[in-house]
Protein backbone atom coordinates (compact mmCIF):
# COMPACT_ATOMS: atom_id res chain seq x y z
CA UNK A 1 0.00 0.00 0.00
CA UNK A 2 1.28 3.29 -1.12
CA UNK A 3 0.73 6.35 0.86
CA UNK A 4 1.69 10.13 -0.30
CA UNK A 5 1.30 12.86 2.00
CA UNK A 6 1.87 16.51 1.35
CA UNK A 7 1.52 19.96 3.29
CA UNK A 8 3.15 23.01 4.21
CA UNK A 9 4.13 24.26 7.69
CA UNK A 10 4.06 27.35 8.70
CA UNK A 11 7.48 27.47 10.23
CA UNK A 12 11.50 27.81 8.95
CA UNK A 13 12.51 24.80 7.14
CA UNK A 14 15.43 24.36 10.11
CA UNK A 15 13.35 23.99 13.14
CA UNK A 16 11.56 21.15 11.09
CA UNK A 17 14.07 19.06 10.10
CA UNK A 18 15.53 19.98 13.61
CA UNK A 19 12.09 18.25 15.17
CA UNK A 20 11.83 15.74 12.02
CA UNK A 21 15.44 14.67 12.64
CA UNK A 22 15.18 13.90 15.92
CA UNK A 23 13.51 10.41 15.59
CA UNK A 24 12.35 10.04 19.37
CA UNK A 25 11.15 13.58 19.62
CA UNK A 26 9.31 13.58 16.04
CA UNK A 27 7.97 10.07 17.35
CA UNK A 28 5.90 11.84 20.35
CA UNK A 29 4.17 13.54 17.75
CA UNK A 30 2.16 10.60 16.21
CA UNK A 31 -0.93 9.92 17.68
CA UNK A 32 -0.23 6.60 20.31
CA UNK A 33 3.15 6.43 19.37
CA UNK A 34 4.76 5.64 23.01
CA UNK A 35 8.28 6.25 24.16
CA UNK A 36 11.01 5.90 21.45
CA UNK A 37 14.07 4.22 22.88
CA UNK A 38 17.52 4.47 21.33
CA UNK A 39 19.27 1.00 20.11
CA UNK A 40 21.88 2.31 18.80
CA UNK A 41 23.49 3.84 15.39
CA UNK A 42 19.94 5.39 13.96
CA UNK A 43 18.22 2.04 15.66
CA UNK A 44 15.05 2.87 17.53
CA UNK A 45 12.42 0.73 19.36
CA UNK A 46 9.00 2.12 20.18
CA UNK A 47 5.18 0.91 20.27
CA UNK A 48 2.14 2.19 18.30
CA UNK A 49 -1.55 1.80 19.76
CA UNK A 50 -4.24 2.70 17.57
CA UNK A 51 -7.82 1.76 16.99
CA UNK A 52 -8.91 1.07 13.59
CA UNK A 53 -12.71 0.58 14.10
CA UNK A 54 -13.36 -2.36 16.34
CA UNK A 55 -10.04 -3.70 16.26
CA UNK A 56 -7.70 -2.54 18.70
CA UNK A 57 -3.34 -2.53 17.31
CA UNK A 58 -0.95 -2.63 19.72
CA UNK A 59 2.10 -2.55 17.45
CA UNK A 60 5.83 -3.06 19.01
CA UNK A 61 8.82 -2.76 16.65
CA UNK A 62 11.59 -1.47 15.21
CA UNK A 63 12.83 1.89 13.37
CA UNK A 64 15.94 2.65 11.47
CA UNK A 65 17.13 5.36 9.81
CA UNK A 66 18.56 4.40 6.22
CA UNK A 67 19.27 7.09 5.32
CA UNK A 68 19.50 11.09 5.86
CA UNK A 69 20.75 13.97 3.95
CA UNK A 70 21.15 16.96 6.24
CA UNK A 71 22.01 19.32 3.18
CA UNK A 72 18.75 18.35 1.07
CA UNK A 73 16.80 17.29 4.21
CA UNK A 74 15.87 14.36 3.24
CA UNK A 75 15.52 11.24 5.13
CA UNK A 76 14.97 7.47 4.71
CA UNK A 77 13.69 5.13 7.48
CA UNK A 78 12.55 1.70 7.42
CA UNK A 79 10.14 0.39 10.28
CA UNK A 80 9.02 -2.96 10.99
CA UNK A 81 6.27 -3.66 14.17
CA UNK A 82 4.11 -6.65 14.82
CA UNK A 83 1.07 -7.03 17.39
CA UNK A 84 1.64 -10.62 19.00
CA UNK A 85 -1.66 -10.41 20.34
CA UNK A 86 -3.92 -9.61 17.37
CA UNK A 87 -1.32 -12.26 14.62
CA UNK A 88 -0.14 -9.61 12.28
CA UNK A 89 2.44 -7.04 11.14
CA UNK A 90 3.59 -4.15 9.69
CA UNK A 91 6.70 -3.14 7.25
CA UNK A 92 7.13 -0.35 5.81
CA UNK A 93 9.81 2.28 3.92
CA UNK A 94 9.53 5.75 4.32
CA UNK A 95 10.27 9.01 2.23
CA UNK A 96 10.39 12.53 4.18
CA UNK A 97 11.60 15.51 2.28
CA UNK A 98 11.66 19.10 3.58
CA UNK A 99 11.68 22.15 1.25
CA UNK A 100 12.15 25.93 2.11
CA UNK A 101 8.97 27.07 0.52
CA UNK A 102 9.61 31.02 1.53
CA UNK A 103 12.01 31.89 4.85
CA UNK A 104 9.14 31.62 7.11
CA UNK A 105 7.24 28.25 5.73
CA UNK A 106 8.02 24.14 5.09
CA UNK A 107 7.09 22.41 2.39
CA UNK A 108 6.88 18.36 3.93
CA UNK A 109 6.59 15.64 2.04
CA UNK A 110 6.14 11.85 3.57
CA UNK A 111 5.75 8.69 0.94
CA UNK A 112 5.33 5.28 2.70
CA UNK A 113 5.08 2.17 0.93
CA UNK A 114 3.64 -0.12 3.74
CA UNK A 115 2.62 -4.08 3.59
CA UNK A 116 0.11 -5.01 6.68
CA UNK A 117 0.65 -9.40 6.93
CA UNK A 118 -1.40 -11.65 8.60
CA UNK A 119 -4.58 -10.84 10.64
CA UNK A 120 -4.36 -6.62 10.28
CA UNK A 121 -4.51 -6.99 6.86
CA UNK A 122 -7.70 -8.27 6.69
CA UNK A 123 -8.89 -5.13 7.80
CA UNK A 124 -9.03 -4.40 4.52
CA UNK A 125 -6.80 -1.76 2.38
CA UNK A 126 -9.54 1.35 2.41
CA UNK A 127 -9.91 1.14 6.02
CA UNK A 128 -6.19 0.97 7.20
CA UNK A 129 -5.55 3.46 4.31
CA UNK A 130 -8.00 5.67 5.70
CA UNK A 131 -6.75 5.46 9.40
CA UNK A 132 -3.22 5.91 7.82
CA UNK A 133 -4.14 9.35 6.20
CA UNK A 134 -5.77 10.55 9.90
CA UNK A 135 -2.39 9.87 11.58
CA UNK A 136 -0.28 11.53 9.57
CA UNK A 137 -2.40 14.26 9.33
CA UNK A 138 -2.30 14.45 13.08
CA UNK A 139 1.29 14.17 13.00
CA UNK A 140 1.65 16.82 10.77
CA UNK A 141 -0.89 19.78 13.04
CA UNK A 142 1.33 18.33 15.86
CA UNK A 143 4.50 18.91 14.10
CA UNK A 144 3.23 22.44 12.93
CA UNK A 145 2.14 23.18 16.71
CA UNK A 146 5.63 22.21 17.99
CA UNK A 147 7.60 23.89 15.02
CA UNK A 148 5.57 27.42 15.47
CA UNK A 149 6.40 27.18 19.55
Amino acid sequence: MKLDHSARIDAPVERVWAIVSDVPRAGRLVPGVGPVEPLGADRYRGTLRVQIGPVRLDLAGDIEVTSRDETARTAALRLDAADHRLGGAVRATMRLALTQATPSTTDIRIETDAQVLGRIGELGEPIIRRKADRIVSELIANLAREASS
